[in-house]
């Protein structure tokens, strides 16, 4: 999909990797309607990315601000769906209290669902069009102390796989998008401890945010950034056992670092 004269809309866009994949958008020649749930930040954006953005400011967990952002897309003239807006948590699925169980599946799951469908009558009507969905390693390679995201994540794969071959007759592209760990500020203090402790890899948001444009110039698929994570993801699916022995040896570190309760 060429980047340049696009109008995209981009969810999650004052986030670490949500900035990087604006100015890089922006940079390519795309047109950006950029969302966010706080306004300050979202017209400091909006500000620095010049006359070809424009900005909504909503929360992606109501669904009268994903109806109103639905609305303005189209205004918008959008051929292409960035859904980046996602929320974490680190901790035993025991100790989470349910309320942030709810967001993580609200935020990284339902809402890139809701938004889609809203959206995808119009997009359906473009010459070209494309939903891309950033989901995470987590989401192939679900992980101890990350139960509820790799739930969301892993759901959110499925929706990529189900829809592009839903849409393979249509002029709408469906990329997936599943990074490794990113340095940015959603990965809380325990979250960084334990990828020291584990000797995880994480990737600097201006470097993922280049991958993501990448994979939109070549189009409909699924791309794993970063190893050996991708392998492990690939085992994962081929021989999960494989990695449930590999990953119970790490489970004390990981349980010595997983909060008590981490709410959002």
């Amino acid at each position: 999909m060429p980047l340049k004269n696009s109008r995209i809309l981009l969810t999650g866009a004052t986030g670490g990797l949500g900035q990087e994949l604006a100015r890089q958008l922006g940079d390519a020649g795309a047109a950006l309607l950029v969302t966010g749930r706080d306004d300050r930040r979202l017209a400091s954006l909006t500000a620095s990315l010049g006359t070809s953005a424009a900005s909504v400011c909503a929360d992606l967990e109501r669904p009268a601000d994903i109806v109103a952002l639905a609305g303005a897309a189209r205004d918008f003239g959008i051929n292409t769906l960035i859904n980046n807006a996602g929320v974490s948590a680190f901790a035993l699925l025991e100790n989470q209290d349910w309320q942030t169980i709810e967001r993580l599946l609200a935020t990284n799951l339902e809402a890139p669902m809701r938004l889609t469908h809203a959206l995808l009558p119009w997009l359906r009507a473009q010459p070209q069009a494309a939903v891309v969905n950033i989901g995470s390693t987590f989401g192939s390679l679900p992980f101890p102390g990350f139960v509820a995201y790799s739930t969301a994540k892993a759901g959110l794969r499925g929706f990529s796989q189900a829809l592009r071959r839903e849409l393979a007759d249509s002029s709408v592209s469906v990329i997936h998008i599943a990074p490794r760990a990113i340095d940015t500020p959603l990965n809380s203090d325990p979250v960084n401890t334990l990828n020291r402790a584990l000797g995880n890899s994480t990737d600097r948001a201006e470097q993922v945010a280049g991958q993501v444009l990448r994979a939109l110039r070549r189009g409909a698929g699924e791309y794993h950034f970063g190893f050996p994570e991708r392998f492990f993801a690939w085992l994962n699916g081929v021989a999960p056992s494989l990695i449930d022995g590999a990953l119970s040896g790490k489970l004390a570190i990981i349980k010595q670092h997983a909060s008590p309760s981490e709410s959002l």
